[in-house]
Formats: structure tokens, sequence, C-alpha cells
């Protein structure tokens, strides 16, 4: 489990640096249907797309360590859920946006519960590879 929670975490730690890094350097143009939403849209863009590459470092940082601190990654799956909920809110208020964002919906929603489920077994495993056994047995 730990090496899959290793390679899944860090895999997207990546990603998110990387698509946050290509939101600062295209802006409006890194969102379909956003060319002409002009300066504010484009700052903020920029803006999060710097954020997004922070929070990808924040994975990156916690696959180095050793352990992988549970905790932090139940905080930043729990993070990008908030995203993919926000995405259904979206959908309702708006309706259906483009085809690729659906998709990074499905995404957001769906990897959380697997990161979850990793953290809290990576756990268990550590609690039990640490357990004393009780003098006197």
């Amino acid at each position: 489990m730990a090496r899959t929670l290793r390679l899944l975490a860090q895999l997207m730690g990546w990603t998110c640096v990387a698509i946050g890094l290509f939101h600062v350097a295209l802006g409006n143009a890194a969102i379909p249907g956003a060319a002409s939403a002009g300066a504010t849209v484009d700052s903020w863009g920029r803006f999060m797309g710097a954020a997004f590459a922070g929070y990808g470092l924040t994975w990156l940082w916690a696959v180095r360590q050793r352990p992988i601190p549970a905790p932090v990654v139940r905080w930043l799956a729990g993070v990008f859920l908030l995203g993919g909920a926000g995405r259904l809110l979206s959908l309702a208020v708006h309706g259906w946006p483009q085809w690729f964002q659906i998709a990074l919906a499905v995404i957001e929603l769906g990897l959380p519960p697997v990161f979850f489920w990793l953290a809290d077994a990576e756990e268990r495993t550590l609690r039990r590879d640490v357990e004393v056994v009780p003098a006197g047995r």
C-alpha cells in the first residue's frame, strides 16, 4: 500500500504543478471557452494556477516524508474533493460545462476516496508495525 500511495501521490503532485504552471503561462488560453474572457478572468486564472502549482508542491513534499503523513494526505485529498464539489455546484447553478471540465470533475470526485483509503491502510500498517509486545509474554 505504501508504494501505491507514494506513486499516486507523486503523480498527483507533478500533475498539479504542471497544470498550475500551464495556467500561469497561458492565462485564459488554458481554459476551454475562456479565451475572450478579459483581463479580470485572466488575472484570476493565472493566480489560481500559481496556487494549484503550490498545492502540487505540497503533495510532492508529503511524498518525500518517511512515512508519508496520512493526515496530510487526507487534507490534500479533501481539498481536491472540495474542488469537485465546487464543479457540481457550478453544474447545478449554470448547467453543463465543456466536456473536459466534466472529465476533471469525475477525477476530482473519484480520486479522493482512493487517497483516503490508501492513507488509512498505510496508517494501520504503521500502527501495527510499532505496537510493542507487553513485557512478560
